[in-house]
């Protein structure tokens, strides 16, 4: 576990890791240096070859409130500098964690407030209870969903942003699943069991394979054909199937037999 104020950093021996929100009485509301701890945890996990899994979670009642309602109240108060800046640094972590190298996963309880989405939209999956509260609330209180708002329109489709973006309304962890945001949902009590399934179905996976794929699908984008993107998918096959790891693949399911990495 790495020494951190806001956040903790654990890491399974089954080579994937899990980083806290753990600022529960304040609802794990993220501030200055809430998002200055997750970007440093973030970039070290970035460089770590051998993390097979990243597992995004709030401790508490909730996943995330949002904004720290404090720090908004000091941001009010600087000039449009720093506040760009500070919209900068919110910006790296959203792209630290998207572009991630290994599969990311959010598991969801309680409420996922404005920026909270946000980081939920940035994983390539997400899990939740059905309970779970989502609303991208900002402009309730005059602001707009607008570092977050990339991500969440490829989470949610454009349709649905619109309308939860500038209605704010807010929606359960059935409708979150609906919309595309969680891929499963569960009652909370069995929340913790069914991360468990997933771990170890991910875990099944070639370690490589997976962050060769993750890259792969974010080149092919919305899947728009060309020339250059035909030549990447050919040489990606033909790459992996050369590698240690294509290779043990290959040879285990030949021989019926279990995969070095299982």
């Amino acid at each position: 576990m790495n020494s951190f104020s806001h956040i903790e950093l654990h890491h399974d021996p089954r080579g994937f890791a899990t980083l806290w929100l753990n600022r529960p009485d304040k609802h794990n509301a993220f501030n200055a240096e809430v998002i200055a701890e997750l970007s440093q945890a973030l970039r070290q996990l970035s460089d770590d070859e051998n993390l097979r899994l990243l597992l995004l979670r709030g401790r508490g009642k909730h996943f995330s409130a949002g904004a720290d309602l404090a720090w908004m109240q000091a941001c009010a108060q600087l000039d449009y500098a720093a506040n760009l800046k500070d919209a900068h640094r919110l910006g790296d972590l959203m792209d630290l964690l998207y572009h991630l190298p290994c599969p990311t996963l959010a598991v969801v309880q309680g409420a996922a407030f404005g920026g909270a989405v946000g980081l939920v939209a940035c994983c390539d999956f997400a899990i939740g209870s059905r309970e779970a509260q989502f609303s991208l609330s900002e402009v309730r209180i005059g602001l707009a969903p607008a570092v977050i708002s990339p991500y969440v329109v490829q989470a949610l489709g454009e349709r649905a942003s619109r309308r939860y973006a500038l209605s704010a309304e807010r929606f359960d962890g059935v409708r979150a699943r609906e919309l595309g945001l969680l891929a499963e949902c569960y009652p909370e009590a069995e929340l913790d069991a069914a991360l468990g399934q997933w771990l170890d179905n991910l875990l099944l996976n070639s370690p490589q394979a997976m962050r060769v794929t993750k890259a792969l699908l974010h080149d092919v984008g919305s899947g728009e054909l060309s020339d250059a993107l035909r030549q990447r998918t050919e040489s990606v096959i033909a790459g992996i199937r050369v590698s240690e790891e294509g290779q043990e693949g290959l040879a285990a399911f030949l021989e019926k037999r279990r995969p070095a990495w299982q």
